[in-house]
């Protein structure tokens, strides 16, 4: 009992001047049935161009020896009495019987489906002898887009990287898709939307208390989302590079919707992509990503080019002073890492300082130290890096008395 598959592939227009000619009841998708409905009724084509010999048959309902379209991209269940008696889940023209020892229940969809999809249809198929007439229904299995998201005050979460608890507030949308559509149909959608003489069930709808719903789980699971994209210990992800990664966000908003409201496994629901649009971050969190991106600058290779020119800012301020031994001590252990610089030239008529009781007698005053030196080794830090050419032009002034 079930489907027999009699054509695969062929063109939709060629399909129904087919089949209409030959069956019962000839059932399609209707027309103008929008890109984000997920689950809508398959209706008779009996009165289109004459085709089809049943002009009289009630509204998606499927009697035996009609055939049935299901296109790329989408699913077909049949139900009586509420339970599931047949699943397709790839595209092609199938026959529907009762009777028929070759007929199949369930064409799985190679692979397009969820795992939980084999579970879900022992629990949910129709335990008795079906009847004749079944009603049938579609579900979209594309990627349903612009499913969008929100926050009116901030979320928080911990953030290792930060250190702190960080806080946003956020928007944006995210891609769902239908894995396993008896899970979806059976506990997520309401029983309106799977009765004779259905309207189709737009997940986008803000009228739909499905899309309230599903709304309210993704918002109340982003801070949870955003505590485990900074938080991976794998990626080292920062919440910075959130916007940009749309693939990592998703999965990140994928497995805490799942943890909390289990999306797939209970619902047949997954999430395929998020992008956020916007992250506006609270005055805490803003101060603490400056003082980031200040600390960034002064890692790795750039902390060793702000070093080389602090010094060098230091040894041309030394030589405006008078180059004395205050301007360059100040440098401390800088002009240590970067070599020895000119000994300081002691201030003509200068006083030695006075000898406290037990402390050693001052160093002799050296002598003045040769130009031609200074300016050998000021032009050696030109060389290095350690200075540019105005600070090479300045301190060669100095040294020269120009």
């Amino acid at each position: 009992m079930g489907f027999i598959q009699i054509a695969v592939g062929a063109a939709w227009d060629s399909l129904k001047s087919t089949f209409g000619d030959q069956f019962l009841d000839f059932l399609v998708p209707p027309a103008g049935v929008g890109d984000t409905a997920v689950v809508f009724p398959a209706v008779t084509q009996g009165t289109n161009a004459g085709r089809g010999q049943n002009t009289r048959g009630s509204e998606n309902i499927i009697t035996n020896g009609s055939v049935i379209i299901v296109p790329e991209g989408y699913g077909l269940l049949t139900f009586q009495d509420g339970a599931v008696t047949a699943v397709v889940a790839e595209p092609g023209a199938f026959r529907w019987d009762s009777e028929d020892q070759n007929s199949k229940s369930v064409f799985s969809g190679g692979g397009l489906l969820s795992s939980t999809f084999t579970t879900s249809w022992e629990r949910f198929k129709f335990g008795g002898r079906p009847g004749s007439q079944q009603l049938a229904f579609y579900v979209n299995l594309k990627q349903i887009p612009n499913n969008r998201f929100g926050t009116q005050s901030p979320i928080y979460w911990d953030d290792r990287y930060l250190n702190a608890q960080a806080g946003a507030i956020t928007r944006g949308t995210y891609v769902l898709k239908v894995v396993d559509p008896i899970l979806f149909v059976k506990n997520l959608v309401p029983a309106s939307y799977i009765s004779a003489g259905a309207r189709p069930f737009d997940i986008t709808e803000h009228t739909n208390p499905v899309s309230e719903q599903l709304f309210s789980e993704v918002v109340g699971s982003l801070a949870g989302a955003f505590s485990r994209y900074v938080n991976d210990a794998d990626k080292e992800h920062r919440i910075t590079r959130i916007q940009g990664d749309s693939v990592g966000f998703a999965k990140s908003l994928a497995d805490e919707v799942e943890a909390n409201y289990e999306w797939e496994s209970g619902r047949g629901l997954q999430i395929e992509s998020a992008t956020l649009v916007a992250i506006e971050y609270d005055e805490d969190t803003t101060a603490l990503l400056s003082d980031v991106r200040r600390a960034d600058a002064l890692s790795g290779g750039r902390s060793d080019t702000f070093l080389k020119q602090s010094v060098a800012r230091g040894v041309q301020a030394a030589g405006e002073s008078g180059g004395g031994g205050t301007g360059l001590a100040m440098m401390g252990m800088g002009m240590g890492a970067i070599g020895n610089l000119v000994p300081p030239t002691p201030t003509p008529g200068a006083a030695p300082a006075a000898a406290t009781a037990g402390a050693p007698a001052p160093a002799p005053a050296q002598a003045p130290a040769d130009p031609a030196v200074q300016l050998a080794q000021y032009k050696k830090m030109l060389d290095d890096g350690l200075i540019n050419e105005d600070d090479f032009e300045a301190l060669k002034k100095k040294v020269l008395g120009l």
